[in-house]
């Protein structure tokens, strides 16, 4: 068990990047706890969602619920040295899915990637975009389906959706909906999907892993920049990276007050 960090009531795993991906490796290829009729859930919650999870409580509870929750950006991490309980690094779930789908190259375990747009008529599904270019970075990657995430996430659609993953007999499914239809559809569905080992809630990182959207280079990463990196690429993100003032402050505040104190 890694140890927990509690940032702004969401409790965060104290991991890097290897540490994660050693996890996920023994959630995939040891045998599931014996109570329990499902696979492990991880999610990678960054500034802005941690914000969202201040305001709703609901959201809170459902990304406390995972097995593995990963720091996802240098704002958690400014946001635990804060509150005086330091995580030791960032640990990205885009990250986090490159080095699971270097597992299935060495390992073989299956992977089925769900989410993104569909096919046009000029391009092939982002999720198929996204496992070609995977099987060219890692050669043997194991993955064994794909299927947009523009269905609806219950009734005979999703219903269909579940019998294919099922057919598929995945051990890894990447779920790419975004927060929180992404941890709210893994909930509702794992019990259903008995192959799966592995829940990976991962946003938009098939639009990275397909080449869609470019990541920020490796200085920006390295800087801890790539927030800024994106709203340069992106101005319409403004009002989203908005957030992350008024989440590093309002911990500021949240950490005078003495409650940060109070709920340790």
């Amino acid at each position: 068990m890694s140890e927990k960090i509690n940032v702004r009531g969401v409790n965060i795993d104290n991991v890097s990047l290897s540490e994660a991906t050693a996890i996920c490796e023994s959630y995939i290829y040891n045998n599931v706890e014996s109570d329990r009729s499902y696979g492990h859930s991880v999610y990678t919650p960054n500034a802005e969602i941690i914000q969202a999870c201040v305001e709703d409580a609901s959201l809170r509870d459902l990304i406390n619920s995972a097995d593995l929750v990963t720091p996802d950006g240098a704002g958690v991490v400014l946001a635990s040295k804060i509150l005086g309980t330091p995580l030791k690094c960032k640990t990205a779930g885009y990250d986090l899915g490159l080095e699971v789908a270097k597992l299935s190259a060495a390992k073989g375990c299956r992977i089925f990637l769900l989410g993104g747009k569909p096919a046009s008529e000029n391009a092939d599904s982002i999720a198929d975009q996204a496992a070609e270019k995977l099987r060219e970075r890692f050669p043997g990657v194991n993955i064994v389906g794909t299927y947009h995430g523009y269905f609806k996430k219950d009734g005979t659609e999703n219903d269909a959706v579940i019998s294919l993953i099922k057919n598929a007999k995945p051990d890894v499914l990447y779920v790419c909906f975004g927060v929180p239809a992404q941890e709210k559809w893994v909930a509702a569905n794992r019990e259903k999907l008995d192959s799966v080992r592995l829940f990976l809630a991962l946003g938009g990182s098939l639009d990275g892993y397909s080449g869609n959207v470019k990541r920020a280079p490796e200085f920006f990463i390295k800087m801890n920049l790539e927030w800024f990196y994106r709203l340069i690429c992106q101005p319409s993100r403004l009002g989203r990276m908005m957030k992350l003032p008024k989440f590093v402050f309002g911990t500021i505040i949240y950490k005078l007050s003495g409650k940060a104190k109070k709920k340790s």
